[in-house]
């Protein structure tokens, strides 16, 4: 559907820029998670092969976990975002824009859930 009203185009512009923003969070949570994993597979690794055991990895084994879910939450801000773009888009074109607070109250628990277990992760490797 195409449709040439400028107040139009202005709000389908906005509403791209809006699921650009998420998909710009989304890659940061999977490069975040993708990070973890990575590093904690470098301790284990050096641990092995130092010499004497002079280092030791003192890791809990929660790295890869937490990888995972962040990019596991990643995928999910991603889906949500495309499904609330494909909403709004529709919305816009018919001229019935409606807020979408189960979304961002879906979004916001996963992501404080999330938060929580990494200060909990945190704080337990201190």
């Amino acid at each position: 559907m195409n449709n040439t009203n400028p107040k139009n185009t202005s709000d389908h512009l906005a509403n791209e820029r809006t699921f650009l923003a998420w998909v710009r969070t989304a890659i940061a949570m999977m490069g975040f998670g993708f990070i973890l994993v990575k590093f904690s597979i470098f301790l284990k690794e050096i641990s092995l092969v130092s010499e004497h055991n002079r280092f030791t990895h003192t890791q809990n084994g929660h790295s890869g976990l937490t990888g995972v879910l962040l990019v596991s939450a990643a995928v999910i801000v991603l889906v949500m975002s495309y499904i609330n773009y494909l909403r709004i888009k529709k919305q816009i074109s018919n001229n019935s824009y409606k807020g979408n607070n189960i979304m961002l109250l879906i979004l916001t628990a996963m992501l404080i859930s999330l938060s929580i277990f990494l200060i909990y992760y945190l704080l337990g490797s201190l």
